[in-house]
């Protein structure tokens, strides 16, 4: 195994080297305090408000793919073999400004300013993703980026002319290039830093990282840091040693197999969400709502799942799919069923020196009937309430089998077995869904918190089976809001 102390990247599309950085020190603070470039905001410090959005490039199958997101919460070292592009990028040579940049001026898409950078580089990134102009595309696409100033109108007609526009810009007449100066970083290798005493690995292969992790059994796993990164900037903690798991490449896979939809642990929600939404449509809402653009393109599916939390977006879905879990270590492999992982709150199925690998999800069954739903004060950006999960298949017009799994009414994301019961072999008319919702009952008592109290989320429980039920009997499906605009 080949590894080295430094990572190597692009800042815009000069290779930049830095020798045993910090590994936690943010992208932020080395824009700003190393670089001294300073059109990059921080606002909020936890990846919510966008003012810090850069665009990370990609050489992919010869292309360049961007993808806009968080700097105050990601990690310099995730940088190596990758480009970083900034609003100080975005210039021609000549001074000419980018069409986004054009736009913002021309619509005044501007006010105080403090947030145009970041919906700027927002906006590149869709300029290059090809985005389409329709205001609820674009609505979720700026979904990450907040204006304190309120002034979205400008700024989504902006949007739009830019991306209506059909101008290559320098970066696409510099793609091959581009694409030659990632190639030339030569960051194939394991990364091993120690800055004073703090130690950051970024391993290659499975067999690498279950090496290091039995060596260092505290280290704390991390993939995209979207929560992580809160520790270090708003909690202030110390990470003594990271080991990043976004360089295995087996990890970042995507493989359809034997039945099975077999997304690597490190496999980033907007990519997981792309192949997921293709089979489970239900799921569409589900992931726009997950964070936003920025968060998606950093956060993984397996974090969301080894982190465990009760009110995990994704975690009710693979509960309900009867999703499979593939446990690696030094010492053995072994598969998890989902429902099973999740012991209590803040403790999962997994030992010292041990990682998730890999997650197996079913493929649709003939029959199978698949319904999410998400409650949280906010449409975009927000943390459940209560998420409802149900996979049932139909014989006739009964129900054969039934899986319903809930976020937020528990502990752990946990089964509704009695309502299950309730359902199996009825035909979801107005009495047996009655009988299903009492059942309902007998499975949680969820607690009262800020976001809701107990009997809120039973009632909003009960509501969401009842939801379900309509959607089957109805034939139809009701999709991701349309949010109407004068």
């Amino acid at each position: 195994m080949q590894s080295g102390n430094a990572i190597r990247f692009l800042l815009g599309d000069q290779p930049q080297t830095l020798s045993n950085p910090p590994p936690t020190m943010t992208v932020l603070e080395y824009l700003r305090k190393t670089e001294h470039m300073t059109g990059t905001k921080e606002g909020c410090a936890e990846g919510d408000c966008g003012a810090c959005t850069v665009v990370l490039g990609n050489a992919e199958n010869g292309k360049m793919r961007y993808r806009a997101v968080n700097s105050c919460i990601m990690f310099v070292p995730f940088l190596h073999g990758q480009q970083l592009i900034t609003v100080e990028h975005l210039k021609n040579p000549d001074g000419e400004l980018h069409a986004v940049q054009q736009a913002m001026v021309e619509e005044h898409g501007s006010q105080c300013g403090f947030c145009t950078p970041g919906f700027i580089m927002s906006m590149f990134a869709m300029y290059h993703n090809q985005c389409p102009t329709d205001r609820q595309s674009i609505d979720n696409a700026l979904a990450g980026n907040l204006c304190r100033c309120t002034g979205y109108a400008p700024i989504v007609r902006a949007c739009r002319k830019a991306l209506k526009s059909t101008t290559k810009d320098q970066f696409d007449r510099k793609e091959n290039k581009t694409v030659r100066s990632i190639s030339a970083l030569d960051a194939r290798t394991t990364v091993e830093i120690n800055s004073n005493g703090q130690k950051y690995y970024a391993p290659r292969t499975t067999s690498d990282l279950a090496r290091i992790l039995e060596s260092h059994p505290e280290s704390r796993i991390v993939a995209g840091a979207t929560d992580v990164g809160l520790w270090v900037t708003k909690q202030r903690h110390y990470l003594e040693t990271v080991i990043y798991t976004g360089a295995v490449e087996s990890l970042t896979a995507i493989d359809i197999d034997d039945g099975y939809i077999r997304i690597g642990a490190a496999v980033t929600i907007s990519d997981a969400m792309a192949v997921l939404a293709e089979h489970y449509d239900s799921l569409d809402e589900l992931f726009i709502r997950y964070g936003s653009d920025q968060i998606r393109n950093l956060a993984t599916l397996g974090g969301n799942v080894a982190n465990g939390s009760p009110i995990g977006d994704s975690l009710p879905a693979l509960v309900a799919l009867d999703a499979r879990l593939l446990i690696n270590s030094a010492q053995q492999t072994r598969t998890v069923a989902a429902e099973d992982f999740f012991i209590d709150y803040g403790k999962q199925d997994l030992a010292p020196g041990e990682f998730l690998e890999r997650i197996d999800v079913p493929l649709p069954q003939e029959r199978q009937e698949f319904r999410i739903f998400k409650i949280s004060k906010r449409f975009h950006q927000d943390i459940s309430a209560v998420c409802g999960a149900f996979s049932v298949t139909i014989h006739g017009n009964r129900v054969q089998t039934a899986r319903v799994c809930y976020g937020g009414m528990a502990t752990t994301p946990l089964r509704a077995r009695n309502c299950e019961k309730a359902l199996i072999g009825n035909s979801l008319t107005a009495e047996d869904v009655k009988q299903a919702r009492e059942a309902l009952d007998m499975d949680f008592t969820p607690i009262t918190d800020f976001r809701g109290s107990s009997s809120y989320r039973s009632a909003v429980a009960a509501g969401l089976l009842e939801r379900f039920a309509d959607e089957l009997r109805s034939g139809e499906k009701i999709g991701v809001r349309q949010v109407q605009h004068a």
